[in-house]
């Protein structure tokens, strides 16, 4: 899962990136904003982002500096630039600098998630990964046993006690035969893909901030809620509350 760090001066512009995009279909969490360079590298720092959304010209330091700095310091996060019109020529020069892409303010939501799916795509040539791959939900081109072991955990997912065992005998396949064919075509274990989609889940509940991160472990299928916090934080890079505070 890509952590996204969001850097730009204008606070609506950030607010409007964080609630525009679905990022957990995407599989990225946001786990950072800040409104200039100098707080950008700070919480770089802080959270080590896989992705950098910045803004190019801000106050204390601007987005190309900042750029350079955390490359300096050694950081190999991908970088989408924002800019307006007038900064054009100066944007596309961010490129050369190690920028991966470039948006020109205004833009709309869709060109962001063009631009995420381009970083994705990059991310594909060094794995041997595709998107799909690494999204949970994401089910494309599985055997039968596969897609009904898929479809059973969407059903099931809430029930705490389901697990591998309960999943082959549903299928009337061997445990052995099921984890081999699951890891071969989606390179998730059988219970790791459960724990995948739980948390994914789980980002889509605690973005209404009505629910509670105790009701939403329930919801999930963890009846330990300090256990699915640590599985939470170690998939997303922030706790449960964290990530409910941060899509407010």
């Amino acid at each position: 899962m890509l952590k996204v760090l969001i850097v730009d001066d204008e606070a609506v512009v950030r607010r409007g990136i964080v609630l525009g995009v679905d990022w957990a279909s995407m599989g990225c969490v946001v786990v950072g904003e800040a409104s200039n360079g100098e707080e950008g590298i700070a919480a770089a720092e802080q959270y080590s982002p896989n992705l950098i959304i910045t803004d190019v010209r801000m106050p204390k330091m601007d987005g190309i500096a900042m750029m350079q700095e955390l490359r300096r310091r050694g950081s190999r996060a991908h970088v989408i630039m924002l800019t307006a019109y007038s900064d054009f020529d100066y944007a596309r020069s961010a490129l050369q600098f190690g920028a991966d892409d470039y948006l020109l303010k205004p833009f709309q939501d869709k060109e962001l998630v063009a631009a995420i799916e381009r970083i994705h795509r990059k991310e594909q040539e060094k794995s041997g990964l595709s998107v799909s791959d690494e999204l949970p939900l994401a089910k494309g081109d599985k055997s039968r046993y596969v897609l009904e072991a898929m479809e059973y955990i969407s059903e099931h997912y809430a029930e705490s006690s389901i697990n591998i065992t309960e999943i082959a005998q549903y299928l009337g396949v061997s445990e052995g035969h099921l984890s081999h064919v699951f890891k071969k075509e989606t390179k998730y274990t059988v219970v790791g893909y459960l724990t995948q989609y739980r948390i994914h889940m789980a980002m889509k509940l605690l973005r209404d901030s009505r629910c509670k991160v105790y009701e939403v472990a329930g919801m999930v299928g963890y009846k330990d809620v300090a256990y699915f916090g640590s599985t939470f934080k170690k998939l997303t890079g922030l706790a449960p509350s964290e990530y409910q505070d941060r899509c407010r």
